[in-house]
């Protein structure tokens, strides 16, 4: 019965790794000067593959709970004793996990620094007609004759 969950632990992982690989491509959008084109894609594919960790992350609880074990993180620490295998998979999984939560957390601080950068641009373009000499939304120069 550890086969099984063996399986879905190795499942697992490759799971979170191809996130991590969805995570860099993410992080290179971001970081470029036109991201739109890429991340509509690279956000639908994110879903897909957070819809499958979870999927198998309840088949890994199903499975410990059959062996008698706790779910989640508890009932893995209990269940990979003496199964060097399971072990050496767990562990590997927690690394993976622990890297697409800083990717994904390095990715959020690009996106916040991005929506920060654009309301700012946006809030100086708002007063910029204001200040002599800038056109206006009309595209005309306040107060210059002839335009």
């Amino acid at each position: 019965m550890k086969d099984a969950l063996l399986a879905t632990v190795i499942e697992e992982l490759a799971a979170v790794e191809a996130f991590e690989s969805l995570l860099a491509f993410e992080e290179r959008a971001l970081i470029a000067a036109s991201p739109l084109d890429s991340l509509p894609t690279i956000i639908e594919q994110k879903t897909a593959s957070t819809e499958k960790i979870a999927e198998l992350e309840k088949a890994r609880d199903a499975q410990l709970a059959s062996l008698g074990f706790a779910a989640g993180f508890v009932g893995m620490e209990a269940s990979v004793v003496g199964d060097e295998r399971l072990a050496e998979q767990w562990k590997l999984l927690r690394a993976a996990a622990t890297r697409a939560k800083q990717a994904n957390n390095n990715n959020g601080v690009l996106i916040r620094t991005r929506m920060d950068y654009n309301r700012r641009a946006l809030a100086e373009l708002k007063v910029a007609p204001a200040k002599s000499g800038f056109y206006g939304p009309d595209g005309r120069v306040p107060g210059v004759m002839g335009l």
